[in-house]
């Protein structure tokens, strides 16, 4: 078995394949993964791997990812910790793979902004089924990490309203207000669109990406969400996704 070549990461992408970034710092894993995506009929490329968290964030195949495929447990950190600012920098969207069965850790990569969790001991097949589905914009968990990570929103949430509402004070009602009119659009597309892939969301809104994250930026800090996944519960559970709410709002 050879090892993970230096010219095999830096593959250029070829045209319409989705560009695959693996963050792994077991050898023999990491090699895996290469030769199955590199051998897949699914129109997959490597565009780079890293082993430690500092190599992931400053990696430049990172960003031009449609894909992270990433290991909670990168070179002995905590990847979870650097998911925020990743998803920040890097637009693809994040499948965690981990041989972890920590329900808890799985639950704390969905809320920091993973797309999808996956065991190492799923089949080949699947792993990349599981790229695929996640570049497409839809979520892969499985029932139970679902559950835990409502639920986990239903008692921050729940737990928030009993303590500002002895205040007085409806914290839910004053956060949708201060929402402007195409920040409530914005949120109605969203939550109506839950599969689609923020560039394809951006052109429905006649804005680009770029100015649709910054939107939303602006939007999670105003709700107290954090991420997509995060805010289409809260956007449901508010009927902000209904006919009629949300107004036309100005172009930009």
């Amino acid at each position: 078995m050879t090892e993970p070549r230096d010219t095999f990461e830096q593959r250029k992408p070829t045209g319409g394949a989705i560009k695959v970034f693996l963050a792994e710092d077991h050898h023999v894993t990491l090699w895996g993964l290469q030769q199955l995506i590199e051998a897949s009929d699914q129109r997959m490329t490597v565009v780079g791997t890293a082993r430690t968290c500092s190599e992931l964030m400053n990696h430049d195949g990172a960003a031009q990812a449609d894909v992270i495929v990433l290991d909670l447990d990168l070179g002995g950190e905590d990847a979870t910790a650097v998911l925020p600012v990743l998803r920040q920098r890097c637009s693809g969207q994040v499948l965690v793979l981990t041989g972890s069965d920590d329900l808890n850790a799985h639950r704390a990569a969905v809320l920091k902004g993973a797309r999808g969790v996956l065991h190492k001991s799923e089949p080949a097949q699947t792993v990349l089924l599981a790229i695929h589905k996640v570049h497409q914009g839809e979520i892969w968990l499985r029932h139970d990490i679902i559950g835990a990570v409502l639920d986990h929103l239903q008692t921050r949430a729940g737990g928030n309203g009993a303590n500002e509402q002895v205040n007085g004070s409806d914290p839910d009602a004053e956060r949708i207000a201060s929402l402007t009119p195409r920040e409530r659009q914005i949120v109605r597309a969203m939550v109506n669109n839950p599969g689609d892939k923020q560039f394809a969301v951006a052109d429905q809104l006649g804005m680009s990406e770029h100015t649709l994250r910054n939107h939303l930026t602006t939007i999670y800090s105003k709700l107290d969400v954090r991420g997509r996944l995060e805010l289409h519960v809260y956007a449901t559970a508010h009927g902000l996704g209904a006919e009629g709410w949300g107004g036309d709002g100005p172009r930009s």
